[in-house]
């Protein structure tokens, strides 16, 4: 096992902040991972897990323990009850996931497109987009339970799924690392169109009965007009987290109590099965006063979407965490909603 010390982490990460790792692995496979959290029990070392790096804020003076890189990669497939069981380990690519799915016509992530990241994430977050949620098809999460260095299978509902949340991120916070995640998808299955967005896209590109790869073109187009499709340095906006808020989910009487205050009865709301209301947070911050592409400093807003905090050349952690605090105060103070970030920090 290679460890390396003093290992930049800032290039690692979408949003290209932040300070070294005090040791360093990539891991390839399985037992790599398993040395790793052995090398550091012994040392008494803080154990961290280090994906794509697109959901990630590491502070300035850098991280004080053993960073391990997931590179493990595969993918298998079987079938089930008319369904396919697809298995990926968790340093696959996330999007070239997608993309073999909608190639093979296997429907059920087809809205996830051109979300960055690797597969390992993607029960954490509860990855969801324009309609669809992760969630909807994971039936099984092969973790390593580092309390203990246990191998574990987790079914749907032990993962404890929630909007943007899980088990994984909240309640178990830090302590299972995810090596591989089944997704139960539909061979044939019609794709899921439920957002306003790709259906205004697929009307105008005259798309009546859209396929998985129309789907998938739209959703691909709408986050590239927004600069949420990461693959273009030219872009002034690159260097984000995705969005940085998760939108609010709050009682009836909360939104209502939001939209006296915003004054404005067209705010964009969607009701929840549980009787609450999602709210939508870049329109929270824009109606705070914080206009797409707003700076401080090397710090901003992207131009072409308010839910993302983008770090020009210069910034620092400090300078990101400063300018999401303005954000989230202003928004409180105007409206009475307190943002929630949803990447995950190191070291803050």
């Amino acid at each position: 096992m290679i460890v390396a010390r003093n290992a930049p982490l800032a290039p690692l990460t979408t949003l290209g902040v932040g300070g070294p790792a005090r040791y360093f692995i990539e891991a390839r496979d399985e037992p790599a991972v398993l040395d790793a959290l052995e090398w550091a029990r012994q040392r008494r070392l803080r154990f961290l897990v280090l994906g794509g790096g697109s959901n990630l804020v590491v502070a300035d003076e850098g991280v004080d323990g053993l960073v391990v890189r997931i590179a493990l990669r595969g993918i298998s497939t079987r079938e089930s009850g008319g369904a396919v069981d697809l298995t990926a380990v968790a340093g696959e690519p996330w999007d070239d996931l997608v993309g073999l799915t909608v190639e093979r016509g296997w429907a059920g992530l087809e809205c996830l497109s051109g979300i960055p990241g690797l597969v390992g994430a993607t029960p954490i977050q509860n990855v969801g987009a324009y309609g669809q949620d992760v969630s909807e098809t994971v039936v099984a999460v092969r973790l390593l339970d580092t309390a203990d260095g246990r191998l574990l299978t987790w079914s749907n509902p032990e993962c404890g799924f929630a909007y943007r949340d899980s088990a994984f991120k909240s309640r178990d916070a830090g302590r299972y690392v995810v090596l591989a995640v089944t997704y139960r998808l539909r061979p044939g299955g019609v794709p899921a169109v439920r957002y306003a967005d790709v259906e205004r896209h697929l009307a105008a590109r005259g798309v009546a009965a859209p396929s998985l790869a129309e789907v998938r073109e739209s959703v691909l187009a709408i986050r590239r007009a927004k600069s949420m499709v990461l693959d273009d340095p030219a872009d002034e906006n690159r260097r984000s987290c995705g969005s940085f808020f998760v939108n609010p989910v709050v009682t009836a009487a909360e939104c209502a109590e939001v939209e006296a205050r915003a004054l404005d009865p067209a705010m964009p709301r969607w009701p929840e099965p549980d009787g609450r209301v999602k709210l939508s947070a870049a329109w929270l911050i824009e109606r705070a006063g914080f206009e797409r592409g707003r700076r401080e400093g090397p710090v901003g807003l992207s131009s072409r979407h308010a839910l993302a905090v983008v770090a020009h050349d210069g910034a620092r952690t400090q300078d990101v965490l400063a300018f999401a605090r303005h954000v989230q105060a202003a928004v409180e103070e105007r409206l009475g909603v307190r943002l929630t970030p949803e990447p995950t920090f190191w070291g803050i």
